[in-house]
């Protein structure tokens, strides 16, 4: 998930809490289109990204 951060902050222009918010947004979605079965595998794939900072302003 580092090198979607890192790439939402220098391609998106986005600061490192806004880049973690987007990471989280797309968890989300992604979370809502695949079927149920395949949810673990989701939080899985996140499970690196959550592990910074929660207390994100933009949380």
């Amino acid at each position: 998930m580092e090198e979607v951060i890192q790439q939402l902050k220098t391609e998106g222009g986005l600061s490192d809490a806004q880049a973690q918010k987007a990471v989280k947004i797309m968890k989300a979605y992604i979370q809502a289109k695949v079927p149920p079965m395949f949810s673990g595998f989701v939080d899985k794939f996140f499970a690196k990204n959550e592990s910074a900072d929660d207390n994100d302003p933009l949380a």
